[in-house]
Formats: C-alpha cells, structure tokens, sequence
C-alpha cells in the first residue's frame, strides 16, 4: 500500500533533502531519516494519548514540515485524517467537525477553539499541533512501516468538499484509492521527467492539504525521488516559487489566466517594437496550431523565440519543464499561451471523490482545450443526459455518515459526477459544464453557462469572476464581478458583451449586466476554498440586484 511505498522511500533518502518549508525568503529541509523521526515522535505523542485505529482526527492547520509528519503518523496508527482548511469561517469548520465525530482537533492556533465552541460546545479536546514535537525527536523509538496493517480497504482520509452547492459532503477515500493514483501520477511523472533522471525531481507547492489534489501531490512526492517545497505565504507566492525554482508545481487556472495576463502587460510595457513582435508571433503560433498559418508566420515565431520568449520563460521558471493543472476548466488560449513558451501544461480532471484524478494528460501526447483520456484501469462514458459516469479503484468508498447520498452518487458500479463532458476519436475528453449549473429559459432552450462565461471573463481581463443567470428567465444575463470597478470598467463589459453576442443564437445572448464593485471571496461565502463560485449563495446575495435587472429590461 501507497504508505509503506512512502517510508520505503524516505529510508533510501535519509540523507537526502525531501521536505522544504519557504518561510521569509529562507528554506528549511529535512532529510528522508530527519522526517521519520519527526513521525516517530508525533507517533508516541498519539499513543500517549490513548484511542484506537478507526478514529478520527481533524488536522486544522497551514501547510508545514510538521504538518506533513503529524498526518503521516495518524495513518501510520491507523487513524482517519479530516484535514481541513484554516481559511473556512467557524460555523463552516463546525459543521464538517460534527460530522466527522473526531476523537480530537489538531491545529496550528489553538486561539480557534473558542470561536468554533460557540458552533459546536461539544467539540472534542483541541490539542497544539507543536505540541506533539516538543521533545527531541531524537529519542523517538524507531519508525516502523505501517505496510503490513493496511489493507485496500483501509479508509485513510475523509475529505470534504467544497460545498459549491448545498451541505459538504465527507467524502471516504481508502488505502487502495491513493495506492492506485500514485502509480498512475509516479507514471506520468517518469515519463515527463525520463531526461532529467539526474537530480530529484523539483516540486513547489501552495494549495492546502486538505484538498484531494493537494493531498495525491503530497504522497506522489513523498513516494518518489523529489523535493517538495512548501509555500507558506500566497502574498509572497512569485517570489517563493523563484526561490524555489521547480521542474513543476500544481496549479489552478485562475493562477496561470493571472500569471498569462502580467505577462502581456509587461510585453506591452516595454514598447511598442517588442509588443509588435510578440503579438503577431502569438497569432503566428495559434495559426500554426490550427494549420493556417501563412508565409510571414515562421519569421515572427523566429524573431520571438530569439529574444522574447526566453526571457519569459525565465521570468516564470527558469527550470519548469509543465504545469500542472486542474480543479476547473483551463481556456485553450491559455494553455497554448504557455507552450508557445516553451512550458506544456497538463491537464488533470477529476473530483474528490475519484481520488481528484480520472485523466491525466500524458506530456508527449496532449490536445489542448481537452483533459485527456482516462488514466489506467478507469473507465468512463458518457451518459445519454451527458453526464460522465467513472467507474475503477479510484472511486471513493462512501459518504461519511451519508448512506442515501452515496447510494444516489454510486448506482451500478459507476459514479455520477454530475459533470458533462464529451470524448473525441482518441478517448480525450472535453469538459463542457455542470448538470447542476445548466439554465434552461422559459423558452425551452438548455445552456451550459461555462462556455459562455469563460469567453466573457477572457474579454475582460480585469473581470475577477462571470456568474451568468437566467434559469427560467426569458433571457440572459451576467454578474460581473470587477473589482473596484469605474463607468470605464462598465463600458468594457457592455463593448465585451456585444462583441461576444455577435457570434452567439439569440438565446444565448447575454441581454443585461450587473457590475460587483467587490471581490468575491471564501470569507464572505461566496467562494468555496478552492475559489469555485457558490452559485445559490451568490444568487441569494444578489437577488435584489438580479430582479432589478430584470425589471428593468422588461418594464
């Protein structure tokens, strides 16, 4: 099982650097054998503490070296680790921690208690997680591998999602979940990495632990010859991940649309001979892709690839051989933005409850603006309403305490995602929405809003999110939120929106805007923690906005 395979691992490099923490522009490691003694210390601080396999334990806290033995040490006694995430209002963090019904809370600021007491009075002991490595971790008994006593079926980890729609859901991953998914991702990762076998694998990484995502990179890079740094302050994430200087590291799209748009700007920036060159070379590049290109276009991708090009990729990661990334749709333009430059991003679809992973882009053989074909061992299809169904060893186990839920997401083997998408001749599929979040006028006509709202959001570059609206409207409109916004700003939006219904059927024409002045954010539970709009309670925020937009086109 995936956790013997780890400490198997961290033996054979117990001299070696493994683990990295960026903290103020320094970096902490530790070696192979330095951490495994970490989680033989952070072990006898749980006997010590009485309980029995099958526990739960809730891990609230931020990404550390120390987070990093603690949860390894849980699995190794046999305990079920509820990681969640230190950003989530009290009240939110309450609710998943009643359900979990844990035997204690681990965290990082015991100053949180109090606030989640009100929540919930009988909320187990919380305990410091510094608590457990306060001794030497020298006089820790050996570590002993955990590889005997797990079995497939072992639950490991319940994560709960994100909660875009209704009540999270703990969502039962086992042994054998993660065991299947790191011979998958150590797969993949050979083969991106096959002519750099040399020096370890350079990895940086930001997003919480308490996400599947974030928890399959961590055993991946635990597992394999890596070193894995941690960022520990997203304000300071440019300069991190410089420091850092990964082959690569997981990312979001909202990340790279950012990280894509500041490099535009800056190519604007200095001057207009340089921004000629770069702009007729990027139409050059997307002409090539899609066999059109003429005469001129190999001189301008020449000239660009001479001296703009290497800059840049300097400026983003003098070392990155891809990106990684997933957890929502990633535009074509921007994908092909970044191999332009010479780095390749590989796309990742999945949801909790596959153990985040159904495909994996194979880095010599990718299409973008579509995820992949399904990884090894998985199955999926397309169901008549368009739904994809995934069926294999990666498939969660159950719903924490949720026996109807799971019976409702688990019907004949398969698992419904609740996701549409489309696979073309090869087996590389295209996500193309939401079942949830399709909106159906009162004419009849089904729109997927994703398309449509990734186009607008493209068009307005300062727009920080596009909510679009309508079910059982007469026609569509937009909630644009765009971030201390001016009469500027809005006439962009409406110069975008017509722009964009040029070339869309009347039903799909977006008739009227709403301007957010404000940011949307996780603390105002408008996003989930991983930045996904909550569409009820950003309707629900906005309803009297929405009537009077309606209103007043119909008045």
């Amino acid at each position: 099982m995936f956790l013997g395979a780890i400490f198997g691992r961290l033996q054979r490099d117990a001299d070696a650097p493994v683990l990295r923490e960026i903290r103020g522009g320094e970096i902490a490691s530790v070696t192979g054998g330095e951490l495994l003694r970490m989680v033989a210390q952070a072990r006898e601080f749980i006997a010590a503490r009485g309980g029995k396999p099958g526990d739960r334990c809730v891990l609230l806290a931020p990404n550390s070296i120390r987070w990093v033995a603690f949860d390894l040490a849980l699995l190794s006694e046999g305990r079920i680790v509820a990681p969640l995430y230190t950003r989530q209002a009290p009240g939110e963090l309450a609710k998943m921690m009643r359900d979990a019904a844990p035997s204690a809370v681990v965290c990082a600021d015991l100053s949180a208690e109090a606030e989640i007491r009100k929540c919930w009075p009988e909320a187990p002991a919380f305990v410091a997680l510094d608590a457990a490595f306060a001794g030497r971790a020298e006089t820790a008994r050996p570590p002993e591998s955990p590889a005997a006593t797990q079995a497939a079926s072992d639950p490991v980890k319940i994560i709960y999602t994100s909660g875009s729609s209704g009540e999270p859901k703990g969502v039962v991953l086992t042994a054998g979940n993660f065991t299947h998914i790191l011979r998958c991702t150590n797969e993949r990762l050979d083969r991106l990495m096959s002519t750099n076998r040399r020096e370890p694998d350079g990895i940086f990484h930001y997003a919480p632990f308490c996400f599947a995502a974030s928890t399959v990179l961590l055993y991946t890079a635990l597992s394999r010859r890596s070193v894995l740094s941690l960022s520990t302050d997203l304000t300071r994430l440019s300069d991190e991940m410089k420091l850092a200087a990964p082959h690569y590291f997981l990312n979001v799209p909202a990340l790279l649309e950012r990280v894509r748009r500041k490099t535009e700007e800056s190519v604007r920036a200095r001057g207009r001979a340089v921004a000629g060159v770069f702009f007729r070379a990027q139409r050059s590049y997307v002409r090539s892709r899609n066999a059109k290109n003429n005469p001129a276009d190999a001189f301008w991708l020449a000239l660009a690839q001479w001296f703009i090009f290497p800059a840049i990729r300097q400026s983003i990661g003098a070392n990155l051989k891809a990106l990684i990334c997933g957890s929502a749709p990633l535009a074509s333009e921007t994908q092909l933005f970044f191999l332009m430059l010479g780095i390749p991003v590989l796309q990742v679809y999945g949801l909790t409850e596959t153990t985040a992973i159904c495909t994996l882009d194979d880095p010599y053989d990718f299409e973008p603006g579509r995820v992949g074909r399904a990884i090894p061992d998985v199955e999926m299809r397309r169901a008549e309403s368009g739904e994809i169904l995934v069926r294999g060893p990666n498939v969660f186990a159950e719903y924490w305490g949720k026996a109807a839920e799971t019976a409702d997401a688990l019907k004949d083997g398969w698992f419904h995602t609740g996701d549409q998408g489309e696979p073309d001749a090869r087996g590389n599929w295209k996500i193309t929405g939401r079942l949830k979040n399709l909106i159906i006028l009162n004419s009849g006509h089904n729109i997927p809003p994703e398309p449509i709202e990734q186009a607008l959001a493209a068009a307005v570059p300062e727009a920080q999110h596009v909510i679009l609206i309508g079910n059982q409207r007469s026609f569509l409109a937009a909630l644009v939120a765009v971030p201390a916004a001016n009469g500027a700003g809005r006439d962009r939006v409406q110069s975008a929106i017509t722009a964009l219904n040029a070339g869309l059927p009347h039903y799909k024409q977006i008739r009227a805007f709403h301007v957010i002045p404000q940011p949307l954010t996780p603390e105002s539970g408008l996003l989930t923690a991983m930045g996904k709009i909550r569409r009820e309670a950003v309707m629900a925020h906005f309803a009297a906005d929405i009537e009077r937009l309606y209103r007043s086109k119909s008045g």
